[in-house]
């Protein structure tokens, strides 16, 4: 028997302003089918703009010294006093192993526990076995609290970890 179920429509959420983040949000967007994707820019997102989706695609760069983009620096106190209650927040970020080893995609840390103080799940975990750094606020036991793109230093295995955490969101965010 066919499986007949329909993925919710997904609000992505990234800075359209961050070049990298928006190839990578692009290619997200494609592997899980445009007609369920609908793109937010962070820069220009309310609070209201998170409440309208039960499912959520959110994607951030880590600055400098483990730090989060001014846009979403900006949006963290608002978010954490939204219900998100009953929403699944699938998270990407970006950053580099080589020359942050200590901060390693900490903004993606950063952005999860905040979704989580607002009653949210995140969905989306990928393992942390391939890379080489010292700490990361983004860890969840041995697993990424989402996708883990490093172009600088593995940008040869981008294309492969999209598509293989997408075939896991189609079913994580039915």
């Amino acid at each position: 028997m066919k499986d007949e179920r329909i993925m919710k429509k997904i609000g992505l959420f990234y800075a359209a302003n961050a070049v990298k983040t928006s190839q990578i949000a692009k290619k997200i967007r494609e592997a899980l089918g445009t007609e369920y994707v609908d793109i937010i820019p962070a820069e220009q997102a309310w609070g209201n703009d998170f409440e309208a989706y039960d499912n959520l695609i959110v994607g951030v760069s880590t600055w400098f010294d483990g730090e989060l983009p001014t846009y979403w620096d900006e949006l963290i106190p608002e978010l954490e006093t939204l219900d998100l209650k009953g929403k699944r927040v699938a998270l990407f970020g970006l950053g580099d192993q080589v020359n942050y080893p200590d901060n390693f995609v900490d903004g993606l840390g950063i952005l999860g526990d905040a979704f989580e103080k607002a009653g949210a799940a995140l969905v989306g975990f990928t393992p942390a076995k391939e890379y080489s750094f010292n700490r990361s606020k983004a860890l969840r036991g041995n697993e990424w609290c989402g996708l883990v793109i490093d172009i600088e230093n593995q940008s040869g295995r981008t294309d492969k970890r999209i598509k293989a955490w997408c075939d896991r969101l189609k079913t994580e965010l039915l």
